[in-house]
């Protein structure tokens, strides 16, 4: 009984120091080692991608797209657009919280409807003509044509931070006459702001829609 009970306590001081060990190298030491070389290597990526207007105020991530609306009124669902910005993806796949109500927060995800669902057709429908309509100015009128697919459904995260350069291009003739701006000095603006694939050949051309508007706003401040 005695060595049975004496070995029981080797045994379970063994596995205690073995807890203690991996808890110290996994939970403590690794983890600091990882965020100092985040901080020295690449501080910008390790503190959330935060972006900052002329002001040095941080107005959001270059990683998470955000919505630019009007106030919410009364008797409306959902706010309209405010029509003086750039305007990002549709987020039809967010939802709000509904476990845990004490905070407002916002759940992101895919519409998870298939290409012939109803509900996704009268969304992609209205979202075109919501483009067509809102973008079309007393100079220059959108054709169906010209919408391109980004413009009227969500991303698989409903953040998408980027749109693609034909998207913000169609923009261009509204936003010039909301804000009383020249044409040519908002396309000038788009294409300074429309980055290339990734090492040349990853991924498609974008346009981060956050960064667009800081300079639009930058611009109209200037006058």
């Amino acid at each position: 009984m005695n060595n049975s009970a004496a070995n029981t306590g080797r045994v379970l001081w063994a596995g205690l120091r073995a807890l203690l060990v991996l808890t110290l190298v996994c939970g403590v030491l690794y983890p600091l080692a990882v965020t100092g070389v985040a901080q020295l290597t690449m501080p910008g990526k390790a503190n959330g991608s935060e972006i900052e207007d002329a002001s040095g105020k941080v107005v959001g991530s270059e990683l998470i797209g955000q919505r630019y609306d009007l106030p919410l009124k009364d008797g409306e669902e959902t706010p309209a657009p405010d029509l003086r910005w750039f305007q990002p993806r549709p987020s039809n796949g967010l939802g709000t919280n509904s476990v845990n109500t004490e905070y407002s927060i916002i759940l992101s995800g895919a519409t998870n409807r298939s290409g012939d669902n109803e509900d996704l057709i009268t969304w992609v429908k209205d979202a075109k003509a919501a483009v067509i309509k809102d973008n079309s100015t007393a100079d220059y009128q959108v054709k169906p044509s010209d919408v391109p697919a980004d413009a009227v459904t969500s991303s698989g995260s409903g953040l998408d931070p980027h749109i693609s350069p034909e998207y913000a291009k169609l923009q261009v003739h509204r936003v010039a006459e909301r804000n009383k701006l020249d044409v040519a000095t908002v396309e000038k603006l788009v294409a300074d702001h429309t980055d290339d694939r990734i090492l040349g050949f990853i991924g498609e051309p974008r346009v981060n829609v956050l960064k667009l508007n800081i300079a639009l706003k930058d611009l109209v401040a200037k006058g």
